[in-house]
């Protein structure tokens, strides 16, 4: 199975600035692919170029190996086939179209060579002569082939290792299947075909959020107040990306551990099977239905992040994850058929019939899965509370 890792990594102060010029040049290629790329569009009616097109017209232009400008390329294409496929979604998205000063450089294949725990960064020939090649030193190497290589900054130069463990994903046995609720307060929420259902709360990744914006929301006010590039503001934008980049590793560590304990929680219960609920476009349509507290807390919300993750271990432990649309699934009563809001911790039906109202959901969205409407599925015999430290 394919890993990555990022790592520190040692190397001259001349190879250093060399890596630093590396970035700088992908910035160039990337601001190129823009410029390449509108011109066609223009030429063309409308068309969009292609890869081969994008490739050769960048081809032989700049002081990177050929890999690296192709992965750059790459890179440009994805993210407007991305934004193609959000925008027929519905979504508000935006074509590649903003320039940049710094991109992170990629060397993949043949554009490095490992002796031990030094790396040499090829640069490719330039006027028929072979550049000297950049040496890093990693100390913990993984044991494994690697596949590629990605310079990136993050308050400092680091790598960022992709290789093939030579893991095979292991046998599941399991009969259950599980519908998934995500959510703002409660980050997972799960309940089983057998009944039983787990909640893991989201509180310290809300915590850090809120430290986070009111650090920002303080050094955005003081910037304010500062010309725009003087010594002091500055100043100031060094202490917001410190505080982008922190909170940035704490969330990331928070998710990593919450999709920990519902792997384990999936391993216990013999899941097959999980069923997440599709909620990419829930502030769809809600401009005007929602205030500033409302968005923040959506802005908040790392779905994305929690699913990816939650994708490539479960993988791991031979279980398939499948999304399903989750319109309802909250609000639906499973025995009437009566829809409402509630704005408790508990939903309710005059018809009888109560719930905690994130195992309501995650019950509502196996039941989509299983039986393509919304049924009752027999009461829940035993939640499973958990919380991140």
């Amino acid at each position: 199975m394919i890993r990555c890792v990022k790592t520190t990594f040692r190397t001259s102060k001349a190879d250093l600035d060399r890596l630093f010029a590396c970035n700088r040049i992908s910035a160039e290629i990337w601001n190129q692919c823009l410029s390449v790329a509108k011109n066609y569009s223009l030429q063309h009616d409308g068309k969009w170029i292609g890869k081969t097109e994008l490739q050769t017209a960048l081809k032989n232009q700049f002081p990177l190996h050929s890999q690296s400008v192709q992965a750059v390329c790459h890179k440009y294409l994805f993210a407007r086939e991305s934004a193609r496929q959000a925008k027929n979604q519905g979504l508000n998205a935006k074509y590649p179209y903003k320039n940049k000063k710094y991109f992170n450089t990629k060397w993949v294949d043949q554009s490095f060579k490992i002796e031990g725990n030094t790396i040499q960064l090829s640069l490719g020939i330039q006027n028929g002569k072979r550049q000297e090649p950049i040496q890093i030193i990693v100390a913990d190497l993984p044991d494994a082939e690697i596949k590629e290589i990605e310079l990136v900054y993050d308050q400092k130069l680091t790598v960022s290792l992709c290789y093939e463990d030579g893991k095979v994903a292991m046998e599941n046995d399991g009969s259950e299947v599980a519908g998934v609720d995500l959510g703002e307060i409660h980050s997972i929420t799960a309940t089983t075909t057998a009944n039983q259902s787990i909640i893991i709360t989201g509180r310290k990744a809300r915590s850090i959020h809120r430290l986070r914006n009111k650090k920002l929301a303080e050094i955005q006010k003081l910037m304010s107040k500062c010309q725009k590039g003087s010594r002091q503001w500055k100043k100031y934008k060094r202490a917001k990306t410190y505080i982008l980049s922190k909170s940035e590793r704490q969330l990331h560590d928070v998710i990593h551990k919450t999709t920990k304990q519902f792997v384990q929680w999936c391993t216990e219960n013999e899941i097959r099977e999980v069923v997440i609920g599709q909620v990419e476009g829930v502030e769809r349509h809600t401009k005007k239905k929602k205030g500033k507290t409302v968005t923040q807390k959506l802005s908040n919300w790392s779905f994305g992040k929690i699913r990816k993750q939650l994708e490539y271990k479960l993988e791991e432990h031979g279980t398939s994850v499948k999304m399903v649309d989750e319109s309802y699934t909250s609000q639906q009563c499973p025995c009437c058929g009566r829809r409402k809001k509630t704005s408790t911790r508990n939903y309710s039906c005059s018809c009888g019939y109560k719930e905690h109202r994130d195992v309501h959901g995650s019950k509502g969205i196996l039941s989509k899965y299983l039986h393509r409407e919304i049924r009752y599925l027999g009461e829940t015999k035993s939640i499973k509370y958990l919380r991140i430290a």
